[in-house]
């Protein structure tokens, strides 16, 4: 492990993805601030795994939903960086903080798919805006997406057009950011054990078959599937790779 200073931005990186992603990123030598919603003691562990590995975190509170409450996280985070790590900046920031919906397009109420605006969308959208100020130049935006961007299952309709939302923001933020050698990629995950959307592919043997028997390499994905590509993103070894989408699925409907 080759141990720097740069720090990187988890959002959603108390549990499932986002928690393996902070881990990664701690074992790739970066320093990991993460964001919690509500578990306060859960993003707490993660914290000390990535300080057993000599490495500094920290967990600050953020609803990527309130988009109001970015400037007061943009201060908070300014300060904490300024009094716990090495640097003022952050060099890399993960829009990874999400949650599910699924009914079908025409079951699907305005409440959900405002949600999901909120969330997938507007969230990465403006907390990226406000944070850019922030920011290394020649740092690295990773973006999680969905398989379901690129194939479909009845039921996803609002969550998976945002996502692919996510994804065209990539490309003009990759295009836009060029000039201070910012990159931004997407990383789009597949069918994962996980508790999002009440841990359906984790728990239901059925559904878990099913996806399994759609995937080239016979099962659905694990979290540490996830976490070690993104940092890869984050770290010079990918300084090349730029406005890219790149799916983690195991050769799902391939």
């Amino acid at each position: 492990m080759e141990k720097s200073d740069r720090i990187v931005l988890v959002t959603g990186g108390s549990r499932g993805l986002g928690r393996d992603m902070a881990i990664s990123l701690a074992a790739k030598g970066f320093h990991v601030v993460l964001t919690y919603q509500g578990n306060a003691s859960k993003a707490a562990e993660v914290v000390s795994e990535i300080e057993s590995q000599d490495r500094i975190g920290a967990a600050l509170q953020l609803d990527v939903s309130d988009a109001a409450s970015f400037g007061d996280f943009a201060k908070t985070l300014k300060e904490t960086l300024s009094s716990k790590f090495p640097s003022a900046k952050i060099f890399g920031l993960v829009n990874n903080a999400g949650t599910g919906y699924h009914a079908t397009f025409e079951a699907t109420a305005d409440e959900g798919f405002q949600a999901m605006f909120d969330i997938h969308l507007k969230g990465p959208f403006f907390l990226t805006q406000i944070l850019l100020p922030m920011m290394e130049n020649g740092g690295s935006i990773v973006n999680i997406s969905s398989g379901l961007t690129r194939f479909t299952f009845p039921g996803y309709a609002a969550y998976a057009s945002m996502k692919g939302g996510i994804e065209v923001l990539t490309h003009y933020l990759a295009k836009e950011l060029g000039q201070r050698k910012i990159r931004a990629n997407t990383v789009a995950p597949g069918a994962i054990e996980t508790d999002f959307g009440g841990g359906a592919v984790r728990d239901n043997k059925e559904l878990n078959a099913m996806i399994s028997s759609l995937t080239a390499l016979g099962r659905v994905g694990l979290p540490d599937d996830i976490g070690g590509v993104v940092a890869f993103l984050c770290n010079d070894d990918s300084k090349w790779i730029n406005a890219q989408r790149i799916e983690v699925s195991g050769g799902s409907l391939i």
